[in-house]
């Protein structure tokens, strides 16, 4: 007689909410694309941009700073919030767009930020997921994501909602981005979400070998960089693995010591786009060295040189990275299961943290 087949237990809390990004992203691309031309208004009043974050939203602030650069011809920068909230410091921000980013908008020392970057002169817009907090109240244009609310710890559907956020930011400030392929980003997150996990992706394979090391190092460039970012901090919030998110181009000055036949790379690039072929260098040498390398998009050319690929989307490379951190996503809570824990409430983080 067949024993009983044992009940599957429920899903967690981030692999639902990993679930629910292509219908956040719709709401959030919907409500916001009105908005560009109130962001057109205000960017006349601007040169260029400073982008304010902790954690999961500085990387965030890592993909607005490269597309604004790249695609509106100005200067797009990160800030330090110590600056403000510990040095108290005054600088002339006349003609600075001052972007605070907090998916609670709660963050005090954001909020403490950009009401200092005001009195210095800057307009202000703030992306966040909650329209009354204070972070909303206090800028001059709030763009409110569509994420609703989220239950685990680890962010992954306010990360996303965020990135779309800073597309319509740059649309809105002149850059030429095909807002027809914007729209058509949920349909196509829907897709990655069946494919990264099918049979042929290989996600299993990964996730058992990954549970076998006690580090790694995540990497990207350019555009494709505020994923690997990300990337990395998930699996340190949900994995407790050392896991170091840099740029290829930084590994390669003295760091990529450290990737052997115990520290595999994960290497992350869009299917096209000038950082492309670095990235295959990369993952050649990575390999040529005795490690492992996972590649999470980067097309035919970058899984045809790595150890493990999982597919990433068909999107030009500025739209890609909002979809190439879905794989990782999916990763990390397969990853975090593996190794008994429970990815909705790592060790000693909480939903919102706070910082001097």
């Amino acid at each position: 007689m067949d024993s009983p087949t044992k009940p599957q237990p429920p899903p967690t809390h981030m692999r639902t909410e990993i679930g629910e990004q292509p219908a956040a992203l719709r709401a959030t691309i919907s409500a916001l694309l009105p908005r560009t031309v109130e962001l057109a208004a205000l960017a006349q009043q601007t040169r260029q941009i400073l982008f304010f974050a902790r954690g999961t939203s500085d990387n965030a602030a890592v993909y607005g700073s490269y597309l604004l650069a790249t695609r509106t011809g100005r200067l797009a920068s990160l800030g330090s919030p110590s600056v403000a909230t510990a040095y108290h410091s005054r600088i002339d921000l006349s003609g600075v767009m001052a972007v605070g980013l907090s998916q609670s908008g709660r963050t005090q020392e954001i909020v403490q930020t950009l009401d200092w970057a005001r009195d210095c002169g800057a307009t202000t817009v703030a992306i966040t997921n909650d329209g009354g907090s204070p972070l909303a109240e206090l800028a001059d244009v709030a763009l409110i994501t569509q994420a609703g609310a989220e239950q685990a710890v680890p962010a992954t559907k306010t990360f996303t909602c965020q990135l779309a956020a800073l597309a319509i930011l740059a649309i809105g400030l002149g850059a030429d981005l095909d807002v027809g392929l914007l729209r058509q980003l949920p349909a196509v997150i829907e897709d990655l979400l069946t494919t990264a996990t099918g049979p042929q992706a290989g996600m299993d394979q990964i996730v058992a070998e990954l549970a076998e090391v006690k580090g790694l190092v995540v990497s990207a460039r350019g555009l494709a960089y505020s994923a690997a970012l990300e990337l990395a901090l998930k699996i340190k919030e949900a994995c407790y693995l050392h896991a170091m998110g840099i740029s290829y181009a930084d590994l390669q000055h003295g760091p990529i010591a450290v990737v052997d036949s115990r520290t595999p790379a994960i290497i992350m690039a869009a299917d096209s786009g000038p950082t492309l072929d670095a990235a295959v260098s990369l993952a050649t040498r990575v390999t040529s060295a005795g490690a492992r390398c996972y590649a999470i998009g980067g097309g035919a050319a970058l899984a045809a040189v790595s150890s493990r690929a999982l597919p990433g989307p068909r999107l030009p490379e500025w739209l890609a990275p909002i979809a190439l951190i879905v794989p990782g996503q999916l990763l990390t809570e397969a990853l975090s299961r593996q190794l008994g824990i429970d990815p909705d409430s790592p060790r000693g983080l909480s939903k919102v943290t706070q910082t001097a």
